[in-house]
């Protein structure tokens, strides 16, 4: 009975689409501006290559902005197709 009422809420697979790459990119831009306003240290632990161009960003804090930045976009992506606007 179970396994029923969860074949019943799946939706259909959504595919990747310019969309849902803008949407992640534009994500990952607002996790990185709320970071570098909120991040105590985000130059602490081994420095990027060119850090002018990452922000002033240190490695965890470039890792750490992005990885929220994947989750708030894949949140967006999922509550869009799930309200059926993607």
């Amino acid at each position: 009975m179970f396994t029923s009422t969860l074949l019943a809420a799946a939706t259909t697979p959504l595919e990747w689409s310019p969309t849902v790459g803008l949407i992640i990119i534009i994500a990952n831009i607002i996790a990185i501006a709320f970071g570098k306003s909120t991040i105590k240290y985000p130059n602490a632990g081994p420095a990027l290559p060119s850090p002018n161009l990452f922000g002033g960003f240190g490695l965890p804090a470039l890792l750490a902005t992005t990885a929220f930045g994947h989750i708030l976009g894949v949140g967006i992506v999922l509550g869009l197709h799930n309200l059926g606007r993607i």
